[in-house]
């Protein structure tokens, strides 16, 4: 089809002859390896060319619609409306979105070309795709609707708001998780690297539950000598041993009836107490040291642990029974280093508090904030709040700079990538403290995963930001 002096062909065209034929398959070729589909007409709105891009997009054929005029498409539903046919009418170039019948949603943008007399000759429309866009979108106000709803339900529920300072979604994600699990009962396993805040979730959930003006008693598992523990938690009778009491005692679990019983690092229990503890989840019963009768108790266990049980079952150093028993409802609790967006909040109640209790007046940096919030903390919460208070103490004036702070030691010794001004280079030494606890992990647990595992990451998280690391720091 010829068109004011220019010639339009498809790829089956035998009109060309010789090197021209050639030429117009290359054109032709180069039309189709464009990402953005392409649809061109004529001033009256026939069809000359589409391409590839444009068939994949639109779900139309080329045999279909070439020589065939927009009006005709139109009307026959193959298409909902016409960017060409609204430059007809406007003679100007025009933006819309379309839909197709693939279900694929594109921006078109149409734009005429004249001849010399302002006749239009031919009119372009380059077609994008924006389904994968709109679905990002829609993802992403799902996200926040979510959140909202999260947020609304604590605020509408939660007893007890002040004890808990969250501010990033992930936190407020496993609030929302914790108060809705918090009426049921139920046994509650909290996971997470050591200062994360288990205790503080665990009173939150106590706090939040119908056993809220009961007892609330914390054991850690792991500092109570093993010749000890049986009797703390299930307690004796009178002369049960050398030096026990001659009116016997009473253990936790009976302490705490009708209560809650927070078990701190209960990974650490030793194997022939795991027994014991399942008794207590099965049957509600206790049988203390040196006696002969059960004795029922009504109790809600609460356990917590930084280390990975499933892997301990299957080393045979913690009791397959007792893991599912108490794994019923299980909240992860993000590092420190995941939920960036608490660190001001927790900083400022630290603050707060220590200001309550020195009286003093002081506040940090524009700089020492940036640089606790650019640290990664693997102590978590325990070790910011170590910081904070080591600084307000040993600071001088009111006003705490990045140098008052200790982490800062961490990077001093590295720090020669300063300036002749001081400037440092944060960034890097971030990565450069991030990438010797990475090293130490892989060196120490000889496998990606367990490595992964030990610094509260998945292995794919690990391999990635190994290899960012060596790349940055090799520059």
């Amino acid at each position: 089809m010829q068109e004011s002096g220019h010639i339009f062909l498809d790829e089956s065209s035998t009109l060309l002859r010789g090197s021209q034929k050639e030429i117009n398959f290359q054109l032709f070729a180069i039309l189709n390896s464009i990402y953005d589909g392409l649809y061109i007409t004529d001033g009256d709105a026939n069809t000359i060319l589409i391409n590839q891009a444009y068939e994949e997009v639109s779900g139309l054929r080329r045999e279909n619609v070439l020589g065939k005029n927009m009006r005709e498409i139109v009307a026959s539903g193959l298409i909902d409306r016409s960017g060409s046919l609204c430059v007809r009418k406007s003679r100007r170039p025009v933006t819309l979105e379309q839909t197709f019948r693939t279900g694929k949603r594109a921006l078109i943008t149409s734009t005429p070309h004249f001849d010399e007399a302002g006749n239009i000759t031919m009119i372009i429309t380059m077609v994008r795709d924006i389904t994968e866009i709109y679905r990002l979108r829609e993802r992403y106000q799902e996200s926040e609707t979510r959140r909202r709803s999260e947020m609304d339900f604590l605020q509408r529920n939660q007893k007890f708001v002040s004890a808990m300072v969250a501010k990033d979604p992930h936190t407020l994600e496993v609030m929302a998780k914790a108060q809705k699990v918090a009426a049921l009962d139920t046994t509650i396993l909290l996971l997470g690297e050591t200062g994360v805040g288990k205790e503080q979730f665990a009173r939150y959930i106590y706090e939040n539950s119908a056993r809220a003006e009961q007892s609330f008693i914390v054991i850690n598992c792991g500092a109570i000598p093993a010749t000890l523990i049986e009797s703390e938690l299930f307690g004796y009778e009178k002369g049960a041993f050398t030096g026990a009491s001659r009116e016997g005692k009473m253990g936790v679990f009976e302490s705490a009836n009708k209560g809650t019983v927070f078990l701190d690092e209960v990974g650490d229990l030793p194997l022939e107490m795991q027994v014991h503890l399942l008794r207590v989840l099965q049957e509600m019963q206790v049988r203390r040291v040196g006696g002969v009768r059960s004795i029922p108790v009504d109790v809600r266990i609460i356990a917590a642990t930084n280390r990975n049980l499933l892997e301990m079952v299957h080393e045979k150093t913690f009791r397959e029974d007792l893991y599912y028993r108490l794994n019923v409802v299980p909240l992860v609790i993000p590092p420190l280093r995941e939920r960036k967006e608490d660190i001001r909040p927790l900083v400022e109640t630290f603050l707060r508090d220590l200001n309550r209790k020195y009286r003093y007046h002081k506040s940090f940096s524009k700089e020492a904030m940036e640089l606790l919030h650019q640290y990664p903390w693997p102590g978590n919460v325990r070790e910011l709040k170590n910081v904070v208070e080591q600084a307000v103490i040993l600071s001088i004036g009111d006003e705490i700079s990045s140098t008052d702070l200790p982490i800062a030691c961490h990077f001093a010794g590295e720090l020669n990538d300063t300036d002749d001004m001081g400037a440092v280079d944060l960034k890097l030494q971030v990565a450069r403290f991030e990438y010797k606890y990475i090293c130490r992990a892989y060196a120490k647990y000889g496998t990606v995963r367990a490595a992964a595992a030990s610094l509260g990451m998945d292995s794919a998280t690990f391999v990635r930001k190994r290899r960012k690391f060596e790349a940055m720091l090799q520059k």
